[in-house]
């Protein structure tokens, strides 16, 4: 039982962590008004889980303008849907998993 927590990533233990890499997992670029939306939460959390899922590169940022105005977009990684797999399938396991 205990290398099935094992398995369990780290940085995908926070509810929004874990909420953005779900909506980036069947998106290709969703940008940041859409996420906060989605998951109704403030810019300062969002941008500081965002920040968090960018440090260990399972998520990629995009930059751009969209007239004059400034648009961020975010997208999985391969990195980061490798290891959201993973962690998902940990988490089956251990549900699955009779004492």
């Amino acid at each position: 039982m205990k290398d099935l927590i094992n398995k369990l990533n780290k940085h995908f233990e926070s509810r929004v962590r874990l909420g953005v890499m779900s909506v980036l997992m069947v998106n290709d670029w969703v940008d940041f008004s859409t996420l906060k939306e989605a998951l109704d939460i403030t810019d300062g959390n969002l941008a500081s889980h965002i920040k968090a899922l960018e440090g260990v590169r399972y998520i990629e940022v995009k930059k751009q303008f969209l007239g004059r105005k400034p648009n961020t977009s975010y997208r999985a990684t391969l990195e980061g849907r490798t290891a959201f797999e993973d962690h998902l399938k940990a988490l089956e396991k251990l549900i699955n998993t009779t004492p």
